[in-house]
């Protein structure tokens, strides 16, 4: 196949893949929201952490699957993953805090965050090392 069929292949499957990340990234911040309430971001939190786990895990994961990486990749990890994670929602809840007088729990938020996300990404590749 030309390589413009394969970029085509490839961007139908993110385009799949962002609909459904961002499906989910709904129904886990809805969840959340009605369980916890609006006083803290738990649902960006969560999907933000349970991706940066599944990008770890995946990353390891395709390293077995030869020529079809280029497309599993497409799908679940610019997709799926991508559509699921957000960072600029992230952003904007921390200066929600800033403008509700809530600052104090911007380096919280962040420090949970990129910690928890790079604790995950690692523990995720781990994982998918052991299980190889």
């Amino acid at each position: 196949m030309s390589g413009a069929g394969v970029w085509w292949q490839q961007l139908g499957l993110v385009m799949a893949g962002g609909a459904l990340g961002a499906g989910l990234r709904f129904l886990v911040g809805d969840a959340m929201l009605r369980q916890f309430g609006a006083g803290f971001p738990w649902g960006t939190l969560t999907v933000n952490l349970v991706g940066a786990f599944v990008a770890g895990y995946v990353m390891i994961w395709l390293q077995s699957r030869g020529g079809a990486a280029l497309y599993w990749r497409a799908f679940l990890i610019v997709g799926i993953v991508g559509g699921l994670t957000t960072f600029s929602s992230m952003m904007l809840e921390s200066l929600l805090f800033v403008r509700a007088d809530r600052g104090a729990m911007v380096p919280v938020y962040l420090g949970i965050s990129l910690a928890g996300g790079m604790l995950l990404v690692w523990a995720g590749a781990r994982v998918a090392e052991a299980w190889r």
